[in-house]
């Protein structure tokens, strides 16, 4: 027999669920009611509860205080909360105190009844495992959700070699030989984005409002449950059970009903998402292989035509192309770019490598993945043989990248692009730093480089990125030093060739001017008219000599 304790201090609000509750059906002995938090603890004191169904908005003691302290020192109370639409704040600490459902105001009795259920099952199952002596590994007082979760993923994962427990096949519908199985990968392509502007940060706040989405689109014989991947943030794991029917039923449902959710997460949150809808299975522990398929099939879709939801599975999936997006072998060049100081050279390169792949018939999501994680491993090991810090370094790969400041969200090509190029720029930028500790500037460095480059295109750009010094204080170390600015100092050093090169009457001034860098035969006799107050032919001919130096 089951304990029930409402905490409410509106009096019309628990009159409606002692109405709407079946009490009776679901086994409930008793149902107690408390009109604040604090009145609620001392019953909770007195009284054996098995559930509360505790309203987050109370005088005295609200829902949140009240849930921390239950959390605390009843870890085995299930408990159900009611709070408004809006009330965010309230909805975190449902979240973070794992309750058994969380409705919304106003209270109608489907859904009441739906978490009465849920919560009687857990309270049924944990008196089963209790005198079954389950294995310890498993918390007795978690929510049947997080109970169900950690049973699907020890499937998924193929981390429990041991049978299932009778007590827990009910809980994921494994004792109806009747039912099937299917995974569902549900890929959110935007989820920093939408977790900043919709959800203040919350990303579990996300992960909650999603998988409420999708377990809303479940019916009686389709059912659908839904978490978070644990080790994959932007993934939320479905999984599909369906009563009896035909597998192209079940194949169809799952179709049709996942985009519905990609349709209504779009309209909702302006979530963008990929599915991947897995092979049904008859049995349970057929999850693990169901769940690889969806990966597969959400793997081979096409990056460079993605611009809208796609839901795909063993009819739709598209073939991935041979895998021949890599940067490996553009990686020595970014290197001998990024360490020369020229970052702009480096983004020259990749931008090159990237181009072509847009060449392609098609670049999968899986391709782009392996082609950035790759990318993420080589670029750090080319920063730490650059003596570039490791804890500074995104060193676990993908799922890091947001704790050095870098977004990994890509909905499209073009935003792939993009993030490659930033994460180059945060490379850039780490061996920049790093290369300044140990290469002092030397003006004369950038002497001895116009006297042997005088006829390239030299600009101040070349030496701020190698020296990672400002525009502004190199030319005023290399004037202090040498006494003319950088750009004087080219010229002069191609007005005093210019002069070597004129006394060679076998070369004519055209070819003088290609010679010096000049791509204007005109332009090179005008500047070296303004130098020397004569034009090239007139010193030639020996009419004016006049030098300013």
């Amino acid at each position: 027999m089951v304990n029930v304790l409402i905490i409410d201090d509106e009096e019309p609000l628990r009159e409606a669920i002692r109405i709407l509750g079946d009490w009776k059906g679901l086994g409930v002995k008793q149902v107690l009611e408390a009109t604040d938090g604090q009145m609620g603890l001392s019953m909770l004191a007195e009284h054996k509860i098995d559930l509360a169904i505790v309203d987050m908005k109370m005088p005295v003691m609200n829902g949140t205080e009240l849930l921390q302290i239950i959390e605390r020192d009843y870890p085995d109370l299930l408990t159900i909360v009611i709070s408004g639409y809006n009330d965010f704040e309230y909805t975190r600490q449902a979240i973070r105190s794992k309750v058994v459902d969380y409705l919304l105001k106003p209270v109608n009795r489907a859904d009441l009844n739906q978490a009465l259920v849920k919560a009687v099952n857990v309270l049924e199952a944990k008196r089963k495992m209790e005198n079954e002596s389950i294995s310890k590994n498993i918390t007795l007082n978690m929510s049947l959700p997080k109970l169900k979760e950690k049973i699907y993923v020890s499937i998924i994962e193929r981390s429990n070699n041991n049978p299932l427990s009778d007590a827990m096949l009910p809980l994921i519908g494994a004792d109806d030989p009747a039912n099937r199985f299917s995974a569902v990968v549900i890929r959110v392509l935007n989820l920093e984005e939408i977790s900043i502007s919709r959800f203040h940060k919350d990303v579990d706040l996300l992960h909650f409002a999603t998988a409420n989405v999708i377990n809303e689109i479940a019916g009686d014989q389709f059912q659908c449950f839904s978490f978070a991947n644990p080790k994959q943030e932007r993934e939320i794991i479905t999984v599909v059970t369906m009563n009896g029917g035909y597998r192209e039923d079940m194949v169809y449902r799952s179709v049709h009903r996942m985009k519905k959710v990609a349709t209504k997460l779009a309209e909702l949150f302006g979530t963008l998402v990929v599915v991947g809808i897995g092979e049904i299975y008859d049995d349970v522990m057929g999850l693990s292989a169901s769940y690889e398929s969806a990966k597969s099939f959400i793997n081979g879709i096409d990056l460079l035509t993605l611009n809208k939801a796609v839901v795909v599975n063993s009819v739709t999936e598209q073939t991935a192309s041979p895998d021949s997006h890599s940067l490996v072998g553009r990686i020595p060049l970014i290197r001998s770019a990024l360490e020369s100081g020229s970052l702009s050279h480096a983004k020259s390169i990749l931008i090159d490598c990237v181009g072509k792949w847009r060449t392609r018939d098609k670049i999968s999501i899986g391709e782009a993945d392996r082609a950035l994680q790759e990318f993420v491993i080589l670029m750090n090991d080319v920063a730490i043989e650059l003596k570039v810090a490791p804890e500074r370094l995104p060193i676990n790969g993908r799922n890091a990248l947001r704790e050095v400041g870098i977004g990994a969200d890509f909905a499209t090509f073009d935003q792939y692009e993009h993030l490659l190029m930033r994460l180059l720029d945060y490379y850039g930028n780490e061996i920049r730093g790093s290369l300044t500790s140990n290469r002092p500037f030397e003006a004369g460095d950038i002497k001895a480089y116009i006297d042997n480059h005088y006829f390239e295109d030299i600009k101040i750009s070349l030496f701020t990125e190698k020296y990672f010094l400002s525009r502004e204080y190199l030319m005023k170390l290399f004037k202090q030093q040498f006494g003319v600015g950088i750009h004087e100092y080219v010229q002069k050093v191609r007005m005093d060739k210019a002069k070597q090169l004129l006394d060679d009457p076998t070369l004519k001034i055209q070819d003088i001017s290609a010679m010096l860098g000049y791509k204007d035969k005109n332009y090179f006799s005008k500047a070296f008219r303004n130098y020397y107050s004569v034009s090239p032919t007139e010193y030639r001919e020996g009419h004016t000599t006049t030098d300013k130096k």
